[in-house]
């Protein structure tokens, strides 16, 4: 699985953490609100996992509102999702272009966009070189 780091789109601060560990790994950490109850939230940076730890407990299918825990940016997106029509919540790649995931808990939807593909994958190969050579070695068999 690849790992992939996120900061905000508006102040540009990462939400990376080790604060919380998903999967061995440093999770990306966000402010969130259900009805009534704030707190945060810690999503597993693995590329594919839908490992999370939150401080209250979120319902499925409830739609959950995420904010940047440094700028208190709302990570809303323009975008629905096109699986069940929940807002879309933004984060911006290290590597370039944005990632978006489903609000709704239980969603698996999730986009990877890039801006500038021939830059962004490029940087994305030289940040993910043993991924992609395991790649090309599966296809070499």
């Amino acid at each position: 699985m690849i790992q992939v780091k996120v900061k905000c789109p508006y102040c540009g601060q990462s939400l990376m953490t080790d604060e919380k560990k998903i999967d061995n790994h440093p999770s990306v950490k966000v402010s969130i609100k259900l009805k009534d109850k704030t707190g945060f939230l810690y999503l597993s940076s693995l590329y594919g996992s839908y490992k999370i730890i939150t401080e209250f407990d979120l319902p499925m299918d409830a739609i959950v509102l995420f904010f940047c825990p440094h700028c208190n940016a709302d990570l809303r997106g323009d975008r629905l999702c096109d699986k069940c029509n929940a807002p879309m919540v933004v984060f911006k790649s290290f590597t370039g272009g944005n990632i978006q995931i489903c609000s709704r808990r239980g969603c698996k939807k999730h986009l990877v966009e890039f801006e500038n593909l021939e830059d962004e994958l490029l940087s994305f190969y030289k940040a993910y070189p043993l991924f992609f050579s395991n790649i090309t070695k599966k296809e070499k068999e």
